[in-house]
Protein backbone atom coordinates (compact mmCIF):
# COMPACT_ATOMS: atom_id res chain seq x y z
CA UNK A 1 0.00 0.00 0.00
CA UNK A 2 3.03 2.44 -0.30
CA UNK A 3 2.78 5.71 1.02
CA UNK A 4 -1.11 5.05 2.40
CA UNK A 5 -2.08 7.61 -0.01
CA UNK A 6 -5.20 6.67 -1.99
CA UNK A 7 -7.08 7.71 -5.20
CA UNK A 8 -10.94 7.10 -4.45
CA UNK A 9 -11.19 4.33 -6.56
CA UNK A 10 -8.57 1.95 -4.58
CA UNK A 11 -10.61 2.69 -1.50
CA UNK A 12 -13.64 0.35 -2.77
CA UNK A 13 -15.12 -1.94 -0.43
CA UNK A 14 -13.96 -4.77 -3.35
CA UNK A 15 -10.67 -3.84 -3.31
CA UNK A 16 -10.41 -2.70 0.63
CA UNK A 17 -11.93 -6.52 1.47
CA UNK A 18 -11.04 -8.56 -1.67
CA UNK A 19 -9.48 -12.14 -0.42
CA UNK A 20 -9.71 -13.02 -3.92
CA UNK A 21 -6.03 -13.68 -3.32
CA UNK A 22 -6.45 -15.76 -0.18
CA UNK A 23 -5.91 -19.45 0.81
CA UNK A 24 -7.44 -20.21 3.96
CA UNK A 25 -8.00 -23.07 6.64
CA UNK A 26 -11.13 -23.09 8.91
CA UNK A 27 -11.53 -25.62 11.47
CA UNK A 28 -14.93 -26.66 12.48
CA UNK A 29 -16.36 -25.02 8.85
CA UNK A 30 -18.26 -27.29 7.97
CA UNK A 31 -21.54 -25.83 10.40
CA UNK A 32 -22.11 -22.99 12.20
CA UNK A 33 -20.09 -20.15 13.03
CA UNK A 34 -17.33 -22.12 10.68
CA UNK A 35 -19.64 -22.28 7.78
CA UNK A 36 -21.01 -18.92 8.11
CA UNK A 37 -16.87 -17.62 7.90
CA UNK A 38 -16.13 -20.22 4.82
CA UNK A 39 -19.09 -19.31 3.22
CA UNK A 40 -17.71 -15.55 3.01
CA UNK A 41 -14.67 -16.22 2.51
CA UNK A 42 -15.86 -18.41 -0.58
CA UNK A 43 -18.45 -16.00 -1.61
CA UNK A 44 -15.27 -13.14 -2.59
CA UNK A 45 -13.08 -15.44 -4.12
CA UNK A 46 -10.99 -16.94 -2.00
CA UNK A 47 -9.68 -21.16 -1.65
CA UNK A 48 -11.33 -22.49 1.30
CA UNK A 49 -10.10 -25.82 2.82
CA UNK A 50 -12.39 -26.62 5.79
CA UNK A 51 -12.33 -29.84 8.55
CA UNK A 52 -14.51 -31.25 10.32
CA UNK A 53 -13.89 -34.45 12.60
CA UNK A 54 -17.66 -35.72 10.69
CA UNK A 55 -16.80 -36.75 6.98
CA UNK A 56 -20.54 -36.49 6.24
CA UNK A 57 -20.40 -33.30 7.43
CA UNK A 58 -18.14 -31.94 5.11
CA UNK A 59 -19.67 -33.75 2.38
CA UNK A 60 -22.89 -31.83 2.71
CA UNK A 61 -21.63 -28.38 2.67
CA UNK A 62 -19.12 -29.22 -0.25
CA UNK A 63 -22.36 -29.90 -1.95
CA UNK A 64 -24.55 -27.43 -1.26
CA UNK A 65 -22.47 -24.32 -0.34
CA UNK A 66 -19.57 -25.00 -2.76
CA UNK A 67 -20.77 -22.50 -5.30
CA UNK A 68 -17.86 -19.99 -5.93
CA UNK A 69 -15.84 -17.76 -7.10
CA UNK A 70 -13.70 -19.31 -4.15
CA UNK A 71 -13.82 -22.88 -3.85
CA UNK A 72 -14.54 -25.55 -0.80
CA UNK A 73 -11.89 -27.75 -0.18
CA UNK A 74 -13.38 -30.82 2.87
CA UNK A 75 -10.43 -32.50 4.66
CA UNK A 76 -11.31 -34.71 7.71
CA UNK A 77 -9.10 -34.05 10.44
CA UNK A 78 -9.47 -33.60 14.23
CA UNK A 79 -7.60 -30.53 15.94
CA UNK A 80 -7.66 -32.17 19.04
CA UNK A 81 -5.48 -35.09 18.23
CA UNK A 82 -1.66 -33.55 17.64
CA UNK A 83 -0.92 -36.00 15.14
CA UNK A 84 -3.22 -35.66 12.93
CA UNK A 85 -2.81 -31.70 13.14
CA UNK A 86 0.81 -32.95 11.62
CA UNK A 87 -0.80 -34.71 8.84
CA UNK A 88 -3.05 -32.13 8.26
CA UNK A 89 0.15 -29.86 7.94
CA UNK A 90 1.83 -31.93 5.87
CA UNK A 91 -1.26 -33.07 3.57
CA UNK A 92 -1.71 -29.02 2.71
CA UNK A 93 1.84 -28.15 2.57
CA UNK A 94 1.73 -30.67 -0.17
CA UNK A 95 -1.02 -29.10 -1.94
CA UNK A 96 0.10 -25.81 -1.52
CA UNK A 97 3.81 -24.95 -1.88
CA UNK A 98 3.45 -21.40 -1.68
CA UNK A 99 2.05 -21.18 1.74
CA UNK A 100 -1.64 -20.17 3.06
CA UNK A 101 -2.75 -16.90 3.84
CA UNK A 102 -5.23 -17.54 6.74
CA UNK A 103 -5.46 -20.27 9.33
CA UNK A 104 -9.41 -19.98 11.22
CA UNK A 105 -9.23 -21.66 14.40
CA UNK A 106 -12.67 -22.24 14.84
CA UNK A 107 -13.36 -25.94 16.06
CA UNK A 108 -14.98 -25.97 19.32
CA UNK A 109 -16.96 -28.29 21.35
CA UNK A 110 -19.13 -27.57 24.72
CA UNK A 111 -19.43 -30.19 27.66
CA UNK A 112 -21.13 -28.44 30.66
CA UNK A 113 -24.65 -30.76 29.83
CA UNK A 114 -24.53 -31.91 33.66
CA UNK A 115 -24.25 -28.11 34.91
CA UNK A 116 -25.55 -26.29 32.22
CA UNK A 117 -28.99 -24.44 33.13
CA UNK A 118 -30.74 -25.10 30.41
CA UNK A 119 -29.97 -28.95 30.49
CA UNK A 120 -29.75 -29.87 34.29
CA UNK A 121 -32.01 -26.82 35.53
CA UNK A 122 -30.59 -23.69 37.72
CA UNK A 123 -29.93 -23.96 41.80
CA UNK A 124 -31.00 -21.53 44.44
CA UNK A 125 -28.31 -19.05 44.08
CA UNK A 126 -28.56 -18.18 47.75
CA UNK A 127 -28.11 -21.89 48.90
CA UNK A 128 -24.68 -22.24 49.26
CA UNK A 129 -24.96 -26.30 49.89
CA UNK A 130 -27.43 -26.59 46.70
CA UNK A 131 -24.78 -24.58 44.39
CA UNK A 132 -22.06 -27.38 45.47
CA UNK A 133 -24.29 -29.84 44.78
CA UNK A 134 -24.84 -28.46 41.64
CA UNK A 135 -21.47 -27.55 40.06
CA UNK A 136 -19.91 -30.59 41.76
CA UNK A 137 -21.55 -32.41 38.80
CA UNK A 138 -18.96 -31.21 36.75
CA UNK A 139 -16.90 -34.06 35.48
CA UNK A 140 -12.89 -33.72 35.10
CA UNK A 141 -13.21 -35.26 31.69
CA UNK A 142 -15.50 -32.56 30.57
CA UNK A 143 -12.88 -29.55 31.39
CA UNK A 144 -10.33 -32.01 29.82
CA UNK A 145 -12.16 -32.78 26.75
CA UNK A 146 -13.37 -29.02 26.60
CA UNK A 147 -9.99 -27.67 26.89
CA UNK A 148 -8.07 -30.09 24.72
CA UNK A 149 -10.07 -28.81 21.53
CA UNK A 150 -10.66 -24.99 22.05
CA UNK A 151 -7.73 -24.21 23.66
CA UNK A 152 -4.40 -27.26 22.87
CA UNK A 153 -6.09 -27.76 19.38
CA UNK A 154 -5.71 -23.88 18.37
CA UNK A 155 -2.32 -24.00 20.15
CA UNK A 156 -0.95 -27.05 17.94
CA UNK A 157 -2.80 -25.86 14.83
CA UNK A 158 -1.04 -22.19 15.23
CA UNK A 159 2.07 -23.83 16.15
CA UNK A 160 2.42 -26.11 12.93
CA UNK A 161 0.69 -23.89 10.54
CA UNK A 162 2.85 -20.77 11.29
CA UNK A 163 5.94 -21.80 8.93
CA UNK A 164 3.14 -22.24 5.92
CA UNK A 165 1.39 -18.90 6.81
CA UNK A 166 4.75 -17.04 7.08
CA UNK A 167 5.41 -18.19 3.24
CA UNK A 168 1.88 -17.28 1.96
CA UNK A 169 2.33 -14.26 3.43
CA UNK A 170 4.95 -13.32 1.57
CA UNK A 171 2.80 -13.76 -2.24
CA UNK A 172 0.84 -10.55 -2.21
CA UNK A 173 2.82 -7.52 -1.57
CA UNK A 174 1.33 -5.23 1.32
CA UNK A 175 -0.44 -8.59 2.98
CA UNK A 176 0.20 -10.50 5.71
CA UNK A 177 -0.44 -13.38 6.44
CA UNK A 178 -2.87 -14.50 9.91
CA UNK A 179 -4.91 -16.39 12.48
CA UNK A 180 -8.00 -15.84 14.05
CA UNK A 181 -9.42 -17.93 16.70
CA UNK A 182 -13.23 -18.10 17.31
CA UNK A 183 -13.29 -17.37 21.18
CA UNK A 184 -16.65 -16.32 22.69
CA UNK A 185 -18.11 -13.79 24.79
CA UNK A 186 -18.38 -16.47 27.78
CA UNK A 187 -14.49 -15.82 28.16
CA UNK A 188 -15.47 -12.23 29.19
CA UNK A 189 -18.57 -12.51 31.12
CA UNK A 190 -18.43 -12.45 35.15
CA UNK A 191 -21.62 -14.57 35.09
CA UNK A 192 -20.63 -18.50 34.56
CA UNK A 193 -22.21 -18.49 30.92
CA UNK A 194 -25.46 -20.12 32.31
CA UNK A 195 -23.62 -23.09 34.38
CA UNK A 196 -20.58 -23.70 31.62
CA UNK A 197 -17.69 -23.39 33.70
CA UNK A 198 -15.98 -25.59 31.79
CA UNK A 199 -16.89 -23.51 28.59
CA UNK A 200 -16.25 -20.31 29.34
CA UNK A 201 -13.02 -20.73 31.15
CA UNK A 202 -11.68 -22.28 27.57
CA UNK A 203 -12.62 -19.40 25.68
CA UNK A 204 -10.76 -17.11 28.23
CA UNK A 205 -7.94 -19.05 27.92
CA UNK A 206 -8.22 -19.10 24.13
CA UNK A 207 -8.56 -15.66 23.88
CA UNK A 208 -5.78 -15.06 26.44
CA UNK A 209 -3.62 -17.69 23.82
CA UNK A 210 -4.61 -15.18 20.88
CA UNK A 211 -2.61 -12.18 23.13
CA UNK A 212 0.65 -14.86 23.59
CA UNK A 213 0.91 -16.11 19.71
CA UNK A 214 0.34 -12.86 18.55
CA UNK A 215 2.92 -11.94 20.75
CA UNK A 216 5.26 -14.60 20.21
CA UNK A 217 5.07 -14.22 15.93
CA UNK A 218 5.07 -11.08 16.04
CA UNK A 219 9.15 -11.26 13.70
CA UNK A 220 7.00 -13.47 11.57
CA UNK A 221 4.74 -11.08 10.39
CA UNK A 222 2.22 -13.40 11.08
CA UNK A 223 -0.71 -12.00 12.89
CA UNK A 224 -3.34 -13.16 15.46
CA UNK A 225 -6.33 -11.80 15.48
CA UNK A 226 -9.29 -13.27 17.78
CA UNK A 227 -13.33 -13.28 17.22
CA UNK A 228 -15.58 -13.46 20.21
CA UNK A 229 -18.93 -13.60 19.22
CA UNK A 230 -22.18 -13.52 21.37
CA UNK A 231 -24.64 -15.66 20.49
CA UNK A 232 -24.95 -17.00 17.29
CA UNK A 233 -27.22 -19.99 15.87
CA UNK A 234 -24.92 -23.19 15.49
CA UNK A 235 -25.37 -26.96 16.66
CA UNK A 236 -23.89 -26.50 19.50
CA UNK A 237 -26.20 -23.26 20.61
CA UNK A 238 -28.94 -24.70 19.28
CA UNK A 239 -28.37 -28.82 19.74
CA UNK A 240 -29.19 -29.47 15.87
CA UNK A 241 -28.85 -28.24 12.21
CA UNK A 242 -30.72 -28.49 9.06
CA UNK A 243 -30.20 -30.21 5.67
CA UNK A 244 -27.92 -27.50 4.57
CA UNK A 245 -26.03 -27.64 7.93
CA UNK A 246 -26.96 -24.18 9.32
CA UNK A 247 -29.11 -23.37 12.44
CA UNK A 248 -32.09 -21.45 13.62
CA UNK A 249 -32.66 -19.62 16.62
CA UNK A 250 -35.87 -17.85 16.57
CA UNK A 251 -36.17 -15.95 19.40
CA UNK A 252 -35.84 -12.18 20.42
CA UNK A 253 -32.87 -11.92 23.10
CA UNK A 254 -31.95 -9.02 26.11
CA UNK A 255 -28.86 -7.91 24.20
CA UNK A 256 -29.32 -4.28 23.22
CA UNK A 257 -29.55 -5.28 18.99
CA UNK A 258 -32.68 -7.77 20.66
CA UNK A 259 -31.47 -10.34 18.46
CA UNK A 260 -28.76 -13.01 18.09
CA UNK A 261 -25.66 -12.66 15.28
CA UNK A 262 -26.45 -14.11 11.78
CA UNK A 263 -24.33 -14.88 8.83
CA UNK A 264 -24.25 -11.26 7.65
CA UNK A 265 -22.55 -10.20 10.83
CA UNK A 266 -20.31 -13.01 11.16
CA UNK A 267 -19.16 -12.69 7.22
CA UNK A 268 -18.46 -8.87 7.69
CA UNK A 269 -16.32 -9.43 10.57
CA UNK A 270 -14.29 -12.40 9.43
CA UNK A 271 -14.08 -10.21 5.45
CA UNK A 272 -12.59 -7.16 7.69
CA UNK A 273 -9.81 -9.30 9.59
CA UNK A 274 -8.73 -11.44 6.33
CA UNK A 275 -8.66 -8.49 3.50
CA UNK A 276 -5.99 -6.20 2.79
CA UNK A 277 -8.23 -3.72 4.96
CA UNK A 278 -7.18 -5.43 7.97
CA UNK A 279 -3.50 -5.66 7.50
CA UNK A 280 -2.84 -3.16 10.38
CA UNK A 281 -4.68 -5.32 12.51
CA UNK A 282 -2.53 -7.55 15.31
CA UNK A 283 -3.65 -9.30 18.55
CA UNK A 284 -6.79 -7.58 18.54
CA UNK A 285 -10.43 -9.32 20.05
CA UNK A 286 -13.42 -8.38 17.86
CA UNK A 287 -16.84 -8.69 19.59
CA UNK A 288 -19.70 -9.18 17.29
CA UNK A 289 -22.50 -9.57 20.35
CA UNK A 290 -24.82 -7.10 19.72
CA UNK A 291 -24.05 -5.44 22.77
CA UNK A 292 -24.06 -8.30 25.24
CA UNK A 293 -20.65 -7.01 26.92
CA UNK A 294 -22.28 -3.70 27.39
CA UNK A 295 -25.56 -4.91 28.73
CA UNK A 296 -23.80 -7.77 31.20
CA UNK A 297 -21.43 -7.75 33.61
CA UNK A 298 -18.48 -8.61 31.68
CA UNK A 299 -14.23 -7.49 31.62
CA UNK A 300 -13.37 -7.11 28.37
Amino acid sequence: MGSGKADTEQLKGSKLFDVSHVTALVTGGGTGIGLMITQALVANGAKVYITSRREEVLKQTDEQHDSGPGEIIPLQGDVSDKNDIKRLYEEISQKEPKGIQLLVNNAGIARDDSTKYSSAGQPDMSNPQALSDHFWKSEPESWADTFKTNVTGAYYMSIAFLPLLAKGGDVTPGYTSSIINVSSISGFMKGNSGGQFAYASSKAACTHLTRMLASTFVQTKVRVNAIAPGLFPSEMTTGESGDDNKSVIDKNLSNPAGRPGNDFDMAATVLFLASPGGVFYNEQILCPDGGATLAQPSAK
